[in-house]
């Protein structure tokens, strides 16, 4: 059995105050002082996982290496611990509700009236539990999703009552997060939001141990003393999260209010050694202070939530602090792109990305911004779908294949260089059936991409149906399009290149998963490179 150590963090007053970055920030300065921790999701909506939900619903669908959809907050845990979450870090009331059911249909509950309390908490328990059980780890941090008083939340906050009681203080605590608003006529920090949302904690038997509190202005004195007398903590668990330019920020200023240290002495445990965040400090001076800036194109359907696409964003902030460049993205819907505007659109940058998708809305635009970037020699990257707009763009203008598509957009199409897999025409269900996780690749040696990774061997992550047609690989080699990169087992092709173009690569893969802030990835690397020359 696993002898981790359990630390929940909760929301209250608003959402999206940033309770992903304060838990990401904390696990990170946790295993710089030696411990082994992972962070985890908890998710209140009843949909099993993220994967059919719009984008426009819930931002970016986040792929892990072994093939779940989640929710885009481990995308954070990822980016800042540089190390791989797995289907066990997300949980959704979809997959608790799911698994408790499936048990009654079995006969597992031998005829009990199943309930709330015991039977979901008690899966809800488990599988909080299971992640440390599989990896051996010393500390959890578990995230959970919502506000404090959400009807949706109420029985992952009656399962961290119970923990808390089954496992005692020292082994369970729980850090919440809240807002204290600046009231401008007044010129005054007001408390009493986070008055009122520890008290609904209180009154579902939960006293938070620490205390994060959301500010714009520097808390006073007078402030934490208030807070930590109504709120029943000591003034030394009541730290403040003021508002930073750049998210990455965040451990530093939680290093200064002693977050870390405070959690280890609430689970009696000793700072193994001093945190060595150099490389990490490195990266944000690099960051604030660039020596250049290259304009980034990305094109897209989903422009008008930028969380549809957060992990190309941040791959972007990781491979500009490596170029010493601020990446300026122009978001340009690829609804709005049309063969008279495409010069206006999409003229002034140094660098096309053309973004993943699905369905056929906006995918005149994608194939218009890769025919640009293919005649105007711009540095290109295409993403999944946007790799697939490639394949069709020059199918149809170099090979001359009239009507050359893939059969997403067109099931009658008399050239399908895009075609669904084999092993998905049978499928009916949406929901998990994807080519998911990470996959091999085998990469030629005289290729950009070789250049970038600087191996043959990868393993990149997938979540798509519909793959690039072997049975025109030859012409496109021919014509100029070469696939460099390809499943070792299947055969299927991974990248794609045009040689004698400055940097034009298609990816079926989604590199910006596995970009993080010690290693960010190398065709985003190479991406903003080759830009920078433009």
């Amino acid at each position: 059995m696993s002898s981790a150590k359990y630390i929940f963090v909760t929301g209250g007053v608003t959402s999206s105050l940033g309770k992903g970055i304060i838990s990401s920030s904390l696990a990170m300065l946790l295993q710089s002082r030696g411990y082994s921790v992972t962070v985890q999701k908890l998710d209140p909506y009843i949909n099993v996982d993220p994967g059919t939900l719009n984008p426009y619903e819930h931002g970016e669908c986040y792929v892990t290496e072994d093939g779940a959809e989640t929710d885009l907050d481990l995308g954070h845990y990822e980016r800042f611990l540089n190390m791989p979450t797995t289907r066990l870090n997300n949980v959704t009331t979809g997959q608790v509700y799911q698994s408790v059911i499936d048990k009654e249909r079995r006969g597992d509950f031998l005829g009990k009236t199943v309930q709330v309390i015991p039977h979901i908490t008690d899966e809800i328990k488990c599988r909080i539990k299971r992640v440390a059980e599989k990896s051996d780890l010393d500390i959890v941090i578990t995230e959970i999703g919502g506000t404090v008083g959400d009807i949706e939340s109420l029985p992952y906050i009656e399962s961290v009552r119970q923990m808390k009681w089954e496992m005692g203080s020292s082994n369970c605590i729980v850090i919440h997060l809240t807002l204290v608003p600046y009231l401008q006529t007044s010129g005054e920090l007001k408390t009493k939001p986070t008055q009122h949302s520890v008290k609904v904690l209180l009154e579902n038997g939960i006293q938070p141990d620490v205390l994060v509190l959301r500010t714009q202005r520097t808390l006073t004195e007078d402030v934490r003393e208030k807070v930590a007398l109504f709120c029943n903590v000591e003034i030394s668990s009541v730290i403040e999260s003021i508002d930073v330019d750049i998210i990455y920020e965040v451990p530093i200023y939680m290093l200064k209010e002693k977050l870390d240290v405070t959690t280890l002495r609430k689970l009696k445990l000793a700072a193994r050694r001093e945190p060595h965040l150099r490389p990490w400090k490195d990266f944000i001076h690099k960051l604030k202070n660039p020596r250049s800036t290259v304009k980034i194109g990305l094109v897209g359907k989903y422009i008008e939530l930028q969380d549809a696409y957060k992990s190309i964003n941040e791959a972007f902030t990781h491979a500009g602090a490596v170029n010493e460049s601020r990446v300026e993205v122009v978001y340009v819907h690829s609804e709005g792109i049309k063969e008279t505007n495409v010069d206006k659109k999409l003229g002034g940058v140094n660098g096309i990305l053309v973004a993943p998708g699905f369905g056929t809305r906006g995918i005149v635009g994608k194939i218009l911004a890769a025919k640009f970037a293919r005649e105007k020699n711009i540095p290109f990257l295409g993403i999944c779908l946007g790799m697939q707009c490639a394949v069709i763009e020059f199918a149809r203008n170099v090979l001359l294949l009239q009507g050359a598509n893939s059969t997403e957009m067109d099931k009658g199409t008399p050239y399908p260089v895009i075609d669904l897999m084999e092993e998905q025409k049978s499928i009916v269900d949406k929901g998990g059936t994807m080519r998911l996780g990470a996959y091999a690749c085998r990469i030629t040696e005289d290729s950009k991409s070789y250049r970038a990774y600087r191996t043959t061997e990868v393993k990149e992550r997938h979540r798509h149906r519909y793959e690039f047609n072997n049975a025109y690989l030859e012409d496109f080699s021919r014509a100029g399009m070469k696939a460099v990169g390809i499943n070792p087992e299947t055969g299927l092709v991974e990248i794609i290149e045009i040689q004698d173009h400055i940097w034009f690569v298609g990816v079926q893969f989604h590199p910006e998963y596995s970009s993080t802030v010690l290693r960010p990835h190398p065709l985003f690397v190479e991406f903003i490179r080759n830009a920078l020359l433009i």
